[in-house]
């Protein structure tokens, strides 16, 4: 019976994988089927977002130096 006991890693890793799997799987509520307030609130923080910056946009908007031909790493600041 003693060995037999290398045999109980993987049974409880593949228990532990399929639960995981179930509950990864589980069905949710749709869209349609959230409440109004719900679905407010998601789109609002869909207007937030995509109404927001994007930082590197800012970054590309800023003046380009000529290129001199020799690649110098910027700095970055911590």
């Amino acid at each position: 019976m003693a060995i037999l006991l290398w045999l109980l890693p993987p049974v409880v890793a593949t228990a532990l994988a399929a639960a995981w799997a179930v509950w990864v799987g589980r069905n949710r509520p749709a869209l349609h089927e959230r409440s109004e307030a719900a679905q407010e609130r998601a789109q609002q923080r869909f207007a937030e977002a995509i109404s927001r910056e994007h930082p590197q946009a800012v970054r590309r908007r800023a003046a380009h130096e000529h290129s001199t031909g020799v690649a110098v790493r910027q700095r970055r600041s911590a």
